[in-house]
């Protein structure tokens, strides 16, 4: 079967232009110029690049953008006095903590802390909660760049079967959510599975639609997919690779040479969700910016 990818690259580069449309009439019309800051703790490497990236989108789009460093003693006081600092920031329209953090901070006491009406990663419980009744909210970035992929794509979802492999309260639980709701995309027949899931391969061989996002490379073999399927690869992790300069590449949770050859579409890696989850933070930064969600 003759595949087409699903071109995350692309996509994104052409939502970040609409962006920047306007956000420049914004300033043109002598109005608020959207803020958004990040708090990064410690050094590990994913999170520097993941930072960096989000930090010069933001310039490219025209946000205003602020970096929060600590090292990785900081205590778990001192994040939540800077979280408090940002919630009564007026200036900050949104911000993230990027996860993950040291083990000496709770991670959820972090993620409850912030205020629910400037978290554009979508992980407090109130937008989590919105989001599972259907009522507006932030979604968080990487469901709902994958929602947004789908849409760009016209990929058909009504009464299809659907397979979420992973429940992560990041990626799996909210994607089985967003693809069950009354909406375009969405109106789907969900199946999640997951580590303790048996039969997984039947599942799969059922699903028009898989989404993969377990974080185990090269999890999802040619002999798991039905003919012209729809696969979104959400994994990214590194692996070794002597021959490239940085000595590791990015393997996604799909064998994608196996797989491909049997879908109608398919996500790469890289270059097909990681790109929508950053531009989609940044539009969930718009929307907080105009007050779309929350007044």
């Amino acid at each position: 079967m003759d595949y087409k990818l699903l071109d995350g690259k692309a996509v994104s580069a052409q939502m970040k232009k609409e962006m920047a449309e306007e956000v420049a009439c914004v300033k043109a019309e002598g109005g608020k110029v959207p803020h958004l800051a990040a708090i990064l703790v410690g050094h590990d490497g994913g999170s520097e690049t993941y930072v960096a990236n989000k930090v010069r989108t933001c310039e490219e789009i025209g946000f205003k953008s602020t970096l929060i460093r600590f090292e990785s003693d900081v205590t778990e006081e001192e994040l939540l006095r800077e979280v408090d600092k940002l919630n009564n920031d007026p200036d900050v329209d949104g911000f993230i903590v990027q996860l993950p953090l040291p083990k000496h901070i709770s991670e959820q006491k972090v993620i409850e802390a912030i205020d629910y009406r400037k978290d554009v990663d979508g992980f407090h419980p109130i937008n989590v909660g919105r989001m599972s009744i259907g009522l507006p909210c932030f979604i968080s970035a990487t469901p709902a760049g994958i929602l947004e992929l789908l849409k760009r794509y016209h990929i058909e979802t009504r009464g299809k079967h659907c397979v979420v492999l992973g429940r992560s309260n990041i990626v799996g639980k909210p994607m089985a959510t967003l693809m069950m709701q009354k909406a375009y995309p969405g109106d789907c027949t969900v199946t999640v599975c997951h580590s303790r899931s048996q039969n997984l391969k039947e599942m799969c061989l059922q699903a028009d639609i898989i989404i993969v996002a377990l974080g185990v490379p090269e999890f999802l073999k040619g002999d798991m997919v039905k003919e012209g399927a729809v696969v979104v690869d959400v994994g990214t992790t590194r692996v070794p690779d002597a021959t490239r300069k940085s000595g590791f590449r990015l393997c996604g949770d799909v064998k994608f040479d196996e797989v491909a050859p049997k879908c109608a579409y398919i996500s790469p890696v890289p270059g097909g969700v990681g790109p929508m989850t950053i531009i989609s933070l940044m539009r969930n930064t718009l929307l907080a910016g105009k007050k779309a969600i929350y007044e």
